[in-house]
């Protein structure tokens, strides 16, 4: 069994793990149900789809039963085949069960409410087999990812950014972002912890709410620490004006950590991407540059607190002084925009486009260079794995 779970299982954390665990299945999480289980569940495989991780992709391509819940997660490519599963769903919109996938058991309802009176038919499976490959799944993507966030970039690894904030998450933390390629080491590196919440452009197309969504989060909840990491074109387009309604209500804004931490690459950079991956075309720099500003310094005019980061030694200290800032901070980090939001499954028409537009790219070396050891660290993580699985 395959789960997924959204937002709507928000309030089913209990049920959905006491499912899990009777059915032998891993769970995967679609965006905006970041916050409804804890990353340290060994049976979570994280994100799933163009965000997603390789445990859960592994989840997708193995499963013979698939079980969405208080989701309407759309992008069907990084389900499984048609055929391949039986589906099972619980929607409290009726409208939309079955638009997604092909669903035999349509149960319309709460999903807390729904799984009470599911649990008590569910027999518990005997053969964990299952869900031991899938745990065996997660452990391997934890560590690629702790390895490519430590890959040298030029200046700063933006994974390296998100792994470093990920061990300092103070409890209870609100947590925000944008549709930009952020949002790809914002799923992906934050381990969530029971508490804490989260939050971005359900829909993934719309620029620049992780700002706004920060700020009515930390209005919302003052004694909650409120982290946003947003792309620097986004924070262009609406964040900077928005540092002034920061600077406005900075006295309502200051009990606890609120962190804006800018994504500076000069480059729009997820349509960059996207234009290799989709379009087989080279970055435009006509549409795709944007100017580089100085955001801390910014931050700094306006009252509030600025730090600029570009070395890779100093993010963790940067961490920590915008953690322990009194009142709202924008945290600038120069990062590499040549390093690639690798899906957990490269299509192969993705593959043939992204090669015939690297091929006139203007970035094209440092490019290939990252994005090939980007993704060999699958390749070799997945061998170590199999290696320590048979001398154990």
């Amino acid at each position: 069994v395959a789960i997924v779970v959204g937002q709507g299982a928000a309030e089913a954390a209990d049920e959905v793990v006491q499912t899990a665990e009777l059915l032998g299945a891993g769970v995967a999480k679609s965006s905006l149900g970041r916050a409804v289980l804890p990353d340290d569940l060994p049976y979570v495989t994280g994100p799933i789809g163009l965000l997603g991780s390789t445990a859960s992709e592994a989840m997708m391509s193995g499963a013979d039963t698939l079980f969405y819940i208080g989701t309407s997660f759309p992008y069907t490519e990084w389900l499984p085949k048609e055929g391949q599963c039986r589906g099972v769903e619980i929607n409290i919109d009726g409208r939309m069960i079955g638009t997604r996938y092909p669903m035999e058991a349509n149960l319309v309802g709460g999903s807390k409410e729904t799984l009470r009176e599911l649990i008590p038919l569910l027999k518990r499976k005997d053969d964990r087999s299952w869900q031991e490959k899938i745990e065996k799944e997660v452990k391997e993507w934890w560590a690629v990812l702790d390895k490519r966030a430590h890959d040298k970039a030029d200046p700063l690894n933006p994974e390296l950014v998100a792994h470093e904030l990920s061990k300092r998450l103070p409890d209870n933390a609100i947590l925000t972002t944008d549709a930009g390629s952020v949002a790809n080491w914002w799923a992906r590196h934050l381990r969530m912890r029971p508490g804490m919440a989260a939050s971005l452009a359900g829909n993934l197309a719309t620029m620049g709410p992780g700002t706004p969504y920060a700020i009515s989060a930390k209005l919302a909840y003052p004694d909650r620490p409120v982290i946003a990491l947003v792309g620097d074109g986004v924070f262009q387009m609406n964040g900077m004006a928005e540092m002034i309604t920061v600077k406005r209500y900075k006295d309502r804004l200051s009990n606890g950590p609120l962190i804006f931490c800018v994504f500076n690459n000069e480059d729009l950079n997820q349509v960059t991407w996207e234009q290799r991956a989709m379009g087989g075309e080279p970055k435009f720099e006509g549409s795709q540059y944007i100017p580089d500003v100085p955001y801390a310094d910014f931050a700094n005019l306006l009252g509030l607190t600025g730090i600029r980061c570009d070395d890779p030694a100093k993010i963790g200290e940067a961490w920590d002084r915008g953690l322990a800032a009194n009142g709202p901070v924008v945290l600038e980090v120069v990062v590499d925009k040549d390093i690639p939001p690798v899906p957990p499954h490269i299509k192969k028409m993705m593959a043939k486009k992204t090669a015939k537009a690297v091929m006139k790219d203007p970035d094209r070396v440092s490019i290939g260079k990252k994005g090939a050891k980007q993704k060999m660290h699958e390749f070799t993580e997945s061998i170590k794995q199999t290696v320590k699985g048979d001398d154990e």
